[in-house]
């Protein structure tokens, strides 16, 4: 029985936590813009592309907020102003909030 070992933490692949980690180190911004039209946008920057994700994440965050997005220069943007309800599913994932929003 070989078991594969993660190359980052030495763990087995099954217990590994290099994600987890990935998610607590990274200072996520949740901020809103004004688009085209007066439309709001959400933007939700900081995070490392190489560690996490974008695309599942932003596919999470879609359905989660009942709402279209996209992922563009490593920032994922939501249409809507759904700020407070993407920090509280963020929060939830495990990721670090910057403070003073």
């Amino acid at each position: 029985m070989s078991k594969q070992i993660c190359d980052k933490c030495g763990l087995p692949v099954d217990l590994c936590i290099c994600k987890e980690i990935a998610k607590e180190q990274q200072v996520v911004n949740v901020t809103t813009a004004k688009r085209r039209f007066g439309k709001i946008a959400t933007l939700i920057t900081g995070i490392d592309e190489k560690e996490v994700d974008l695309k599942e994440l932003s596919k999470e965050l879609k359905s989660k907020c009942a709402c279209g997005g996209t992922v563009k220069d490593g920032c994922v943007e939501l249409q809507g102003n759904h700020r407070e309800e993407v920090k509280k599913v963020l929060g939830v994932m495990g990721y670090t909030l910057e403070e003073g929003e």
